[in-house]
Parts: structure tokens; C-alpha cells; sequence
């Protein structure tokens, strides 16, 4: 049957447009002209989704849209509700993203956006399977995971959300510490969509200086500045018709944010250089090892940017919180290793798989990688024990060793366990950032963050 989806809009010329949009691209239209008529809709038949205005009166406050949308959210608290609003009252349409709307489009909109942003927000209302839990084996058989190792509840809850956020064009927001694998998630994203044929194409942004951002996401024509010698392509039209992932981005000027939330908000770019727009059709999955809600109270992250890249978050979940895994990805580690032009595939003790389970992992699954890569290059025997793996890193013996090396859950808290590992990793490679970073899975940038988080930035409190 065709989706029913109500028109809540004061203007009859906005809502016959609506109405004549939906019904020829096969849904059922229900119009209201005012919140009192709406509500009678909502209470007396089944509806897919609703699109609603934020003002019903001369007032422009929104306060009559933010108090109709309480409403409904109490009476159908799963049914979508997409907001439509001027660009100018997009801050209202943030504080309606914060009290339960799917989502907002700005008028006057695009049909085409206007239409991906419905369909999208009724396939993120269909459940993925019609029990509400999927096995790793039910996954691998639907989906396309095959790079992804483990089966941890808390890998399994991130995979399933991945498996119901890849056929839409639902902009994702993925969080997480660094070395958990937001890129591997982002790219499992890209491949059970609709658009695996086409480019994803990943951008650190945290990389990218301020000066040169335009220039790398929108390209350039020849002449554009100094060292303009040709025409330049960006990384958005390199992305059209596929997926962009925009890494670390947390650490985007404010002034570039703004450059940013237009091209995600209007569908298109000016070229440096061109006075031309160009419009793209590209999907958005972001990601970041910072906090975006306590940036934003720092005035250092723009919330409509937020709440137009995370209209689906998912936590990438760290290593330590799915030591089941911990098996499964050094037998992985061991087998893909190329580090040796002959087989070497040595066996790991049960003793040493539960050491390295037990252990806090704060460079989680790229510190893994690397702990096993550096046994393999040093050691040949043909079974490996836990000793092997503790010289290797920054870990102690036996973690059940309470008197030297890093302690564990037992007697700390995982903070003081990571304070102390670096502590450890700082003495051990004599301060040089570089070779810390390296063995404890980190990127320097996250490295620098836990100094300055653990007030570690004079060398003699080291």
C-alpha cells in the first residue's frame, strides 16, 4: 500500500504543491491547515510520516509548530515527522530536531531532496529484522560485512544499525576513540548502499589547513589564485553519485563549518574561482573522536551543522568493551600479515588470548594490529605466549600482576589505567611523540589530546 503522509501547512498553495509532488511519486497525501485539524488526523487513522510548518498565525516565533510537534510525538512517538521552514529560521528548526523531528528541509526546496529526505526517513522506520535481534550469521548473509571482525554485543548493536542505515541516504555521524574503526565502519556504510557502484571518497579534514578547504572540498579553476596552474576537481564532485567520508570532524574551523553547511544543506557548491553553482548529489557520513554536544557549548561547533550530519549517530564501541573479539582479530592479524615472504602463521596460547582480552586497549583495535604485527616481526616460534606479546608493548606481564607494569580493571578505573599506560609509553620511547604514538595505536593528534586531557604537557610531571 502507499505510504500516507500528512501535509500540516496554513498555506493552501503549499499544500496542493505537496500534494500534487507526493501523488505522482506514489504516495497518499492527507492535508491539515491548522494544528487542531492535524491532531484529529493524527488520532483517527494510520499515517506513514508527517511534514509539517513551524508557524500557523502571523507570529513567526515557531512556538505553535514546536508545541503541535510535542503533541504528536505523545500521541505516535515512532512516526516520523520532517519539518519544513524558511532558511532563515533554521535555529528553530534545530530546537524541533531537539524535541523529536526526524528531520528539517528548508523552503523553497528541492523536489528531488525534498523526496530523498521523505524516503529516507521511512526506510529508518522499517526495522531490520521483525524480531529486533540479528546474529552475525543473519547479518553476513544480508549484508556485506566481510571486513569487519567480530561478534561482541556491542559490535553486533553498531553492525545492525549499520545494516539499517545503508539503504538510505540518511547522513551518518559514527563516534568513537581513535584505532576503533570508524573507517572500516563508514566504508560497510558505503558498500550496502544503494550507491556501492559509484566513488566513496575519504577526507580528513583535520589535515586540511583552513586556507586551503574550499580549494580541496570544492575545487578550483585555473587562475583562482597564485598557485592555481590548472583547473582543480574537489573531493564533493569527486564523491556525485557516491558517498563522502568526512573524517575528524570535530576539528573543522568554525569559519569552514559554515562553507560546509551549505553544500550538505543545499545540495550544491561554488567552484574558487567561479561564480557558477554546481550541484551534487553526494551521501555524508561523518565521524569524530571528540564530543560534538560539549564543542558546541564552547561555541567551538556549529549545531546546525550537527544536527544536519548526525541524523543517525552510531557509537563505534571501543576495544575494551568487547574483549569477546579479541580472538577473532589477532587470529585475523596473524592471518593477513604479509610481513614474511614465507608462511608464518604460529598458534597463541588460550593464557595469551585472555592477557590481551583483559588489557584496556586505549589505542583499541589499531593498537592490537600493531602489538601483533611487532611480535610476528620479532619473534619465530611456532606458539606464541603471553610474554611474547608483553614485551612487545606497554603492557604488563600478567595482567593479573598488580606490582609494576599497568594495572587493571581490578584496582583502577579505566582512566587511570590509560594515564598510566601512557605514562609507561612516555618513559619507555623517551618522550619522542612520534614512536608513543606509534606503539600505543594512536594518531599523533589523539595522543596530543590525552597529554592535554591528562594535563601531561611539562615533561618532569611525566
Amino acid at each position: 500500500m502507499e505510504p500516507a503522509i500528512l501535509i500540516i501547512d496554513d498555506d493552501s498553495a503549499i499544500r496542493a504543491s505537496l500534494d500534487l509532488l507526493l501523488r505522482h511519486n506514489r504516495y497518499r497525501p492527507v492535508a491539515a491547515a491548522d494544528p487542531d485539524e492535524a491532531l484529529a488526523i493524527v488520532q483517527s487513522r494510520p499515517l506513514d510520516a508527517i511534514l509539517m510548518d513551524m508557524n500557523y498565525s502571523r507570529s513567526t516565533s515557531g512556538q505553535e509548530g514546536l508545541e503541535l510537534l510535542s503533541r504528536i510525538r505523545a500521541l505516535r512517538p515512532a512516526l516520523p515527522v520532517l519539518l519544513m521552514t524558511a532558511w532563515a529560521s533554521v535555529p528553530l528548526a534545530v530546537e524541533g530536531m531537539k524535541r523529536g523531528a526526524n528531520d528539517f528541509i528548508s523552503k523553497p526546496w528541492n523536489n528531488e531532496q525534498f523526496l530523498k529526505m521523505l524516503r529516507t526517513a521511512l526506510q529508518l522506520s522499517r526495522p531490520v529484522s521483525a524480531t529486533g535481534v540479528i546474529s552475525r550469521t543473519e547479518l553476513d548473509q544480508r549484508f556485506r560485512f566481510d571486513d569487519i571482525i567480530g561478534r561482541s554485543p556491542a559490535l553486533l548493536a553498531c553492525l545492525q544499525t549499520v545494516a539499517k542505515v545503508g539503504q538510505t541516504d540518511a547522513p551518518v555521524l559514527l563516534t568513537g576513540e581513535s584505532g576503533t574503526g570508524k573507517e572500516l565502519i563508514a566504508a560497510a556504510i558505503h558498500k550496502n548502499s544503494l550507491r556501492h557502484n559509484h566513488r566513496l571518497v575519504k577526507v580528513n579534514l583535520g589535515a586540511i589547513p583552513a586556507t586551503l578547504f574550499e580549494s580541496e572540498m570544492f575545487g578550483h579553476v585555473r587562475g583562482a589564485f597564485t598557485d592555481a596552474r590548472m583547473d582543480r576537481e574537489g573531493r564533493f564532485a569527486t564523491a556525485h553519485q557516491g558517498t563522502i567520508f568526512l573524517d575528524e570532524i570535530g576539528d573543522l574551523p568554525l569559519a569552514c563549518q559554515v562553507k560546509l553547511l551549505r553544500v550538505l544543506q543545499e545540495g550544491s557548491f561554488e567552484i574558487v574561482g567561479s561564480s557558477h553553482s554546481r550541484s551534487v548529489d553526494v551521501r555524508v557520513i561523518s565521524a569524530t573522536n571528540h564530543d560534538l554536544r560539549q564543542l558546541i557549548s564552547e561555541g567551538r561547533f556549529r549545531e546546525d551543522l550537527y544536527y544536519r550530519i548526525n541524523l543517525i549517530t552510531i557509537p563505534v564501541p571501543p576495544l575494551r568493551e568487547r574483549p569477546e573479539d579479541v580472538a577473532l582479530l589477532v587470529d585475523h592479524f596473524i592471518r593477513q600479515c604479509d610481513l614474511f615472504q614465507e608462511k608464518y602463521q604460529p598458534a597463541v596460547t588460550a593464557a595469551a588470548i585472555r592477557y590481551l582480552s583483559e588489557q584496556p586497549w586505549p589505542g583499541n583495535v589499531r593498537e592490537l594490529k600493531n602489538v601483533v604485527e611487532r611480535v610476528l616481526l620479532t619473534t619465530r616460534k611456532p606458539i606464541l605466549d603471553v610474554d611474547d606479546f608483553s614485551s612487545q608493548s606497554e603492557l604488563p606481564a600478567r595482567a593479573s600482576d598488580a606490582t609494576g607494569g599497568v594495572p587493571t580493571s581490578a584496582n583502577l578505573n579505566l582512566e587511570a589505567i590509560e594515564l598510566d599506560t601512557i605514562k609507561k609509553a612516555l618513559t619507555l620511547h623517551g618522550h619522542n611523540i612520534s614512536r608513543v604514538a606509534r606503539a600505543l595505536g594512536l594518531s599523533r593528534a589523539a595522543l596530543y589530546r590525552r597529554l592535554e586531557k591528562y594535563h601531561l604537557t611539562d615533561e618532569t610531571e611525566l
